[in-house]
């Protein structure tokens, strides 16, 4: 019998997101709420935190299963102390491919290059717009655009190419501002990609009529900078890729609203707290911390992840669109409780 696993589906896991922390130093409307998330907000306590030791076992595990790409994610993972350890000893990893990080970008001009130098071999930057206005509406008033450009600066000097610039677009914040993003990136060797606003969690007030879709938002762009379509890199691609006509670089659309893409997901994503979670929009997840913690072996751990994929039949984003994208309702009791992007940094 192969190795490797597949779900209910015959999706591969491919992909393990991991949140190395629940804090932020944002306050995104769509993560992280000012109002839901303020001065007396408690996060995790640090004995319910994974640490670096039972991170690398359960990425030393889910490797022989078919794992290839890793993606630190947070919260803002650059608040993790001593992150560049646990990259270090992933790149030790055999089978580990990858190694990726998704990161606001504040923090990057003291770590991108100690970052570089133990492994990381990508980064993401989340910036939702290159208006400082916008920016501070978006990101609940933290810090400024020129922390992230100066951060993305530090990266480049660091040796990072193609950074990927990650843009949330709601509908009447920043949507007038996306051809400004598209601009500033374009020609510079980075992709922009433009994230339709998901209802992930329960605590963004999420609204279907805030929702620019990916068509709209290429054909604004297209209107003023023609496109074209580009092949995807590999079959499960998060982004749909497009190509400035003039050969000045390319975006990308994620398109999870509007265009589900279920069908091709291979990513499970472990939370801070040691959850197994194999969909964005789940309820709970496994407990694997536990089983790091009660002495547990490595055979009885490997066989409950496999256990956990081979059963998965998520595909909420096409139940969603098939039940004509219906609001949830987040403020009644029964509301379903859904994990919050932050616990699995998206």
């Amino acid at each position: 019998m192969s190795s490797v696993v597949r779900d209910q589906y015959k999706r591969p896991l491919h992909d393990l997101r991991v949140s190395v922390t629940d804090r932020c130093n944002f306050r995104c409307t769509y993560c992280m709420p000012a109002e839901k998330f303020g001065h007396d907000y408690v996060f995790m306590p640090k004995d319910q935190i994974l640490d670096f030791e039972e991170i690398l076992r359960v990425l030393s595990l889910v490797v022989p299963l078919g794992v290839r790409k890793l993606r630190l994610t947070g919260g803002e993972p650059l608040l993790r102390k001593g992150l560049h350890e646990l990259i270090r000893g992933a790149r030790q990893i055999p089978g580990i491919e990858d190694i990726a990080m998704t990161t606001n970008g504040t923090l990057l001009k003291r770590t991108a290059g100690q970052l570089r130098r133990e492994g990381l071999s990508r980064l993401t930057v989340s910036l939702d717009s290159v208006d400082p206005e916008v920016f501070s509406v978006m990101n609940g008033g933290r810090l400024s655009l020129e922390d992230v450009l100066a951060g993305i600066a530090a990266a480049e000097e660091a040796g990072f190419t193609g950074i990927k610039i990650n843009c949330v677009v709601q509908k009447g914040v920043n949507d007038h501002a996306i051809l400004d993003l598209a601009r500033h990136f374009r020609g510079t060797g980075h992709v922009v990609r433009f994230i339709e606003y998901m209802d992930v969690g329960n605590r963004n007030g999420w609204k279907l009529d805030e929702v620019l879709t990916a068509r709209e938002i290429l054909d604004r762009i297209d209107q003023s900078m023609p496109l074209e379509p580009v092949e995807s890199n590999y079959v499960g691609e998060v982004a749909r890729r497009y190509r400035y006509r003039d050969g000045s670089g390319e975006i990308g659309v994620i398109t999870s609203v509007s265009q589900p893409f279920c069908g091709d997901c291979s990513r499970a994503r472990l939370t801070t707290d040691g959850r197994l979670v194999t969909c964005l929009f789940a309820e709970g997840g496994a407990d694997l911390r536990a089983l790091l913690r009660d002495g547990t072996s490595d055979e009885v751990l490997s066989a409950r992840i496999r256990e956990i994929w081979e059963g998965r039949t998520d595909r909420y984003s096409e139940e969603r669109a098939t039940a004509g994208d219906q609001e949830p309702d987040s403020d009644s009791a029964s509301a379903t409780r859904r994990v919050e992007m932050y616990e699995v940094g998206g």
